[in-house]
């Protein structure tokens, strides 16, 4: 059995990037040699590609959830780490991409069109790359930043000359198979076809794709039933054909009813105005269907459309409406510009463009918004002080601490940077040429602690535990050396000399 799948949504992540390796270089009578730590890969992404061969979406029906690789991590000796692999998703022509709130994102519909849907993180760069004439061997490197996780909408929208709609039962799926190759499962069904069928048609020197849209009812355009499904196939086609059923034993309906019913819907999806359109007065080899034909012929032609009266049964009238379908379908060819190549425009920054800009959030934080700022705080390891003092001179060199002055942010105000918030300190040296100390440490972050060191506690509990007979021979020691007058001011101010 065959299942025809045209709309999905998948759930796509990019991979991460690898991060980068902190590693010092040591050989026999070299210990210290330098930084060699390599970069970490780059994370695979996500693409869709247009695939000729590719005409539903049933793939990504069975398999929503897609992943594409993580990058490595780099390593010593100046090794980088391997990129993950991209993946590339086969799509039919006319697969629209949206977002989940409805955006259009792209709308693919030549062969080999590539869209980038997903795209990979970047790796992590080492510390041999982190090196400079100041920070000659940095003790820290850059984490690899994730790739991007989102949920998006594949749409198919048949991309088709010609579009045949019409009732239910009105002979669409007969007319197609005979009018190409196409075998859709044709019977006395009591319901609508329920998947588009495709079909192409070779006339002489002529070549159009017929599409054979599901049937419609009134309220289709409303949602009602599966109207909204179907009328999407339709968007594309260069010609619609009315396709009636002359035949037909339902009360209340008749061709000039059945074709405005179609047209209300047609015009309440909008956008399908301007599209050319033909009747064709299908079953007419029913003495019945052809008597109403007769009827109703001056009526429709009076609208001015074209009427053919064929027969999928017997393939009467056939050529004609063959022809007449080409020749539209020819006509609009000709009229519709040739698609030309997508120009790449260069949009650069502008003078005044910091590349941030900073908000007051409700909560009272200061929110820096920025590509730059916010990749630099994805890439730092806070667990390392040499990171994070590196993380402060990269955004006070771009201006990020006096924008947050201006601004009005006061020593201890929160601010937030992509997902990371901090109690804003003003660093005085931040942004200089700052020449670091010992390897992950930066003195700058250090707390400066009004609580004594270890050597001050230790020499302050050996002053209160030192006994007042100690103190009388250390004080006639030093009476000997210096005189008795001195002792009284070194033993605590207490006259001693009587004793």
């Amino acid at each position: 059995m065959i299942t025809f799948v045209d709309r999905v949504v998948l759930h796509l992540r990019a991979g991460d990037g690898g991060h980068g390796c902190v590693s010092i270089h040591r050989e026999k009578f070299k210990p210290f040699g330098g930084p060699d730590g390599g970069n970490g890969g780059h994370g695979g992404s996500v693409s869709l590609v247009v695939d000729p061969q590719v005409h539903t979406l049933l793939d990504f029906h069975f398999r929503p959830h897609i992943k594409a690789d993580n990058g490595k991590g780099g390593a010593g000796s100046n090794r980088d780490g391997a990129n993950g692999g991209n993946l590339v998703l086969k799509v039919p022509a006319g697969t629209v991409v949206l977002s989940t709130d409805g955006e259009v994102l792209a709308d693919l519909t030549g062969a080999g069109t590539t869209f980038e849907v997903a795209r990979g993180g970047r790796g992590g760069r080492g510390n041999a790359s982190l090196a400079n004439a100041r920070r000659k061997a940095p003790g820290f490197a850059e984490l690899g930043e994730p790739g991007d996780e989102m949920d998006v909408v594949l749409e198919l929208k048949s991309v088709a000359d010609v579009g045949l709609v019409g009732f239910p039962s009105a002979g669409k799926s007969s007319l197609i198979s005979v009018i190409s190759a196409a075998k859709p499962k044709i019977a006395d069904y009591p319901f609508t076809t329920l998947v588009p069928n495709l079909g192409v048609v070779r006339v002489e020197n002529h070549t159009f794709t017929v599409a054979d849209v599901p049937g419609l009812i009134p309220g289709a355009a409303s949602g009602k039933g599966l109207g909204l499904e179907f009328l999407r196939h339709i968007e594309r086609c260069s010609v619609l054909a009315h396709v009636v059923d002359t035949a037909t034993l339902e009360p209340g309906r008749d061709p000039l009813a059945d074709i405005d019913a179609i047209e209300a819907e047609l015009s309440e999806y909008g956008g399908l105005a301007d599209k050319p359109r033909v009747v064709v007065l299908n079953k007419v080899d029913v003495p019945d269907g052809q008597d109403l034909a007769d009827i109703t012929r001056a009526d429709i032609e009076a609208r001015g459309l074209q009427v053919f009266e064929v027969s999928a049964a017997t393939r009467v009238g056939l050529r004609e409406l063959t022809f007449a379908l080409a020749e539209l379908v020819e006509r609009n060819r000709a009229a519709t510009p040739v698609l030309e190549p997508t120009r790449i425009v260069i949009r650069p920054v502008a003078v005044d463009d910091a590349g941030f800009t900073i908000e007051a959030a409700e909560d009272g934080a200061f929110v820096v918004r920025g590509p730059r700022p916010e990749r630099w705080v994805r890439q730092t390891n806070f667990d390392n002080d040499e990171a994070v003092g590196f993380l402060a001179d990269r955004l006070a060199r771009l201006g990020v601490e006096e924008k947050l002055a201006k601004a009005g942010a006061v020593p201890g105000s929160l601010v937030r940077i992509g997902v990371r918030e901090f109690d804003w300190q003003p660093t005085l040296f931040a942004g200089v040429d700052f020449t670091p100390g010992n390897r992950g440490t930066d003195v700058r972050l250090e707390e400066q602690s009004s609580r004594p060191s270890a050597a001050q506690r230790l020499a302050a509990r050996k002053a209160r535990r030192q006994r007042p007979e100690d103190e009388l021979e250390s004080a006639q020691a030093m009476a000997d050396a210096i005189g008795q007058d001195e002792v009284r001011l070194i033993v605590g101010g207490r006259d001693n000399a009587e004793e």
